[in-house]
């Protein structure tokens, strides 16, 4: 399967989720669509526990345990966004995903904290009618990563339309900035 040729790096993580088989799933997910980290925070998760994940994502991808948010450390340049039901929170569809992004998903009952939320670079949600399932929202919010950031074909007018194939990207010269390097 191919990436789109996405740019730029991800990490998905969770805080405070009691229950493994959503985060393995959520892991599972990160996996098939390219993390390059995963992350819990204050989570009840053991890969034992956690039948869901057939990829063994956590034996594939660095996973990092944090107790707090506090101690919560992502890379340099790294954004935190936490997918949430806010009245501040952007529309996923009308959300512009930095390249280099972490995205963190409150527990099954609860929402993100609010120490976890001030950290948050951005705040998204998915325009449901209700909360979804952590793993289906965070599969969501990966697919729009992907489709935002992927290099793909434009899609055709009508349902029975062809697609037109991307054209080779082709690499000009190189590119002086000032006329000193020239």
């Amino acid at each position: 399967m191919s990436d789109g040729g996405m740019r730029g790096y991800f990490g998905v993580g969770v805080e405070r989720v009691s229950k493994a088989m959503n985060v393995g799933n959520l892991f599972r997910t990160a996996n098939g669509f390219g993390a390059s980290f995963l992350f819990t925070i204050d989570a009840a998760y053991s890969r034992a526990e956690s039948r869901s994940d057939t990829s063994r994502a956590g034996d594939q991808i660095p996973l990092y345990r944090y107790r707090t948010p506090q101690e919560l450390s992502l890379p340099k340049g790294c954004s935190l966004i936490g997918v949430e039901i806010t009245a501040d929170a952007v529309d996923l569809p009308s959300f512009r995903h930095p390249l280099r992004a972490a995205y963190v998903m409150g527990g099954e009952r609860t929402s993100l904290s609010p120490e976890l939320l001030e950290h948050c670079e951005h705040v998204v949600r998915i325009p449901a009618r209700f909360s979804l399932n952590v793993a289906t929202a965070g599969a969501i919010v990966m697919y729009d990563r992907m489709i935002s950031l992927g290099r793909f074909a434009e899609r055709p007018v009508t349902p029975h339309g062809k697609t037109t194939p991307l054209k080779d990207h082709v690499h000009g010269g190189p590119v002086f900035r000032t006329s000193r390097e020239r």
